[in-house]
């Protein structure tokens, strides 16, 4: 039997078909919801239940079917010859607005998409078809359900399947916006941070803020030399007594935000202010060798500065006494809730002596401060011996004048009228340059909204020296700069394996500025041999940076 089924199988394929047809013709329009029969004059012989329920008109059999629909693929006109023309090809029928109910006019029209099957047994054409939708949201609009669709018919699946992938773009759009805000969000909150941390750093000195940020316990630390400047404003209590509040508060608001700017001009570090009393210091937190100097003409800036602050009572400007001490301090973190930066030690009684000694409109200097200017191109005035309280006899002097440094230049002000070309490089200039000042002839006038205008800081020449700390932190930087040279040379290592035979000639401007650095270290450690070698780590630190300036020397 199955030698016999092969052969016939290898001779051709012949379809065989029932006698009767085994299905009655309301399962037939159930199971083929989307189907209509029409003779050659274009009457309905039948059609689907769905297509019915769509097309009302389609339960009146006998009707014409081109009044109810239109071809729009292919264009051809709607008869039955042009129909068999293009039998082999996908018909697209839409339904006509005018023929639907009144209430369904404002819907969206179906289309229908199928193939036609010539009967000619019966002298009809089948088309058999699906309705052509795309999402769910096409479907509510006329107004369908996915039950409509025979579950055997392709369109239900595309239809599912296509509001999954836009369910899935809804989704990433959601996330995208969502990162956006986020985004946006992160943008706001880093610039708040910004200012927090501005705020903080205001407060308290960056490194410590850093610590208190990280739970750390700031530990306090000795400054064997730093300048100390206190500051009051003369016969305040009197002002006081016949001013509104509010005046006084002007008057101090005016006065310390030019003391502020003077502050960032000289890089000094502004301890507190009580009352009319300032005070600001110099080699603290940050030891540095020109303390006394900056400090002085910081003082200097002070007394110019008064100048442009009227009295509210006389209207005349008002007068301040300066007083400052050169000595050892030591500085810490006072308190947990608004902790302060605060300075012990009897230098800073000692300057606070110097200021309440003091004569109006003057800078009252001690013996100490007076040795570390005497060759710094200040003028000084011997005051001479006077009783301080607590302190017994005591030479003084009066600082009178910086002999080289302008008045602008100790303000901040612009020297010169800035050309907007080279205004960025000048000021990274100003800030960068490690030079002595030196006086300048074309200096500008002050401008009375001296707040507006660009700071720039006075250079100075600095050398670093060591914070005495307590053993324990200087053990522990001395573990970080092991760690970093150990880094360092890793890093090294990795360029030059990664740099071909031939570097090419072009070298960033920061990789240049650092051979430069680099040279002028490792120049003054072989003028001064002795110095700081006896430390270990110096001596290591001193061996790679001679190193490297020898690797640098080789890719240039």
């Amino acid at each position: 039997m199955s030698s016999v089924l092969g052969r016939r199988l290898l001779r051709g394929f012949h379809p065989v078909y029932p006698k009767t047809l085994w299905i009655d013709p309301k399962t037939f329009c159930n199971g083929l919801p989307f189907h209509i029969v029409f003779d050659e004059e274009l009457r309905v012989k039948q059609a689907g239940v769905s297509i019915q329920k769509i097309v009302p008109g389609l339960q009146t059999l006998g009707i014409h079917l081109d009044q109810y629909f239109s071809i729009i693929r292919p264009e051809v006109k709607f008869t039955i010859s042009s129909v068999q023309k293009f039998i082999n090809s996908q018909f697209v029928f839409r339904t006509k607005r005018n023929m639907m109910p009144e209430s369904w006019r404002q819907r969206p029209m179906l289309e229908l998409r199928g193939q036609m099957i010539w009967m000619e047994s019966v002298q009809c054409m089948l088309y058999l078809c699906s309705p052509l939708l795309r999402t769910l949201h096409e479907l509510e609009e006329r107004h369908m359900h996915i039950a409509d669709i025979a579950p055997h018919d392709v369109t239900r699946d595309l239809i599912l399947l296509n509001q999954q992938r836009l369910a899935e773009m809804e989704l990433s759009n959601q996330l995208e916006r969502k990162k956006e805000e986020l985004r946006i969000l992160s943008k706001h909150l880093e610039e708040e941070k910004k200012k927090t941390e501005a705020l903080l750093y205001a407060m308290l000195p960056k490194h410590v803020a850093n610590q208190l940020k990280e739970g750390k316990r700031v530990e306090a630390g000795e400054f064997k030399e730093c300048t100390i400047l206190f500051s009051d404003v003369v016969t305040f209590t009197n002002i006081c007594a016949h001013c509104e509040p509010i005046q006084i508060v002007l008057m101090l608001n005016t006065m310390y935000l030019r003391f502020d700017r003077l502050t960032t001009v000289h890089d000094v570090y502004k301890v507190e202010t009580i009352g009319d009393a300032y005070m600001v210091v110099g080699g603290v937190p940050v030891p540095i060798s020109t303390h006394a100097e900056r400090v002085a003409n910081f003082a200097l800036g002070m007394i110019i500065a008064a100048k442009d602050i009227k009295n509210p009572v006389s209207g005349n400007p008002i007068q301040i006494r300066v007083g400052i001490h050169t000595g050892p301090v030591l500085a810490g973190v006072v308190g947990e809730k608004m902790p302060r930066y605060c300075l012990f030690g009897d230098s800073v009684n000692i300057a606070s002596r110097m200021e309440s000694h003091g004569v109006p409109s003057k800078i009252h200097l001690s013996d100490s401060v007076h040795y570390c200017l005497k060759d710094k191109n200040f003028e000084m005035l011997e005051r001479g011996e006077i009783d301080v309280k607590g302190k017994g006899k005591m030479h003084t002097y009066f600082l009178i004048r910086n002999m080289v440094a302008t008045e602008n230049e100790i303000m901040g002000r612009p020297t010169r009228a800035p050309d907007p070309s080279h205004e960025a490089a000048q000021s990274s200039q100003e800030y960068k340059a490690e030079a002595s000042p030196k006086p300048c002839s074309q200096d500008i006038q002050p401008n009375p909204d001296e707040e507006t205008l660009l700071i720039i800081a006075m250079k100075y020449a600095d050398s670093p020296i060591e914070a005495h700390t307590n053993l324990k932190g200087r053990n522990q930087t001395r573990l970080k700069d092991l760690a970093g040279i150990k880094k360092m040379d890793a890093c090294w290592a990795n360029f030059l394996m990664q740099r071909p035979m031939k570097v090419s000639m072009v070298i960033s401007s920061h990789v240049k500025i650092l051979i430069i650095l680099c040279k002028e270290e490792a120049s003054q450690q072989q003028r001064n041999p002795g110095s700081g070698m006896s430390d270990p780590i110096s001596a290591i630190y001193f061996k790679r940076l001679s190193v490297q300036v020898e690797w640098y020397q080789y890719v240039m």
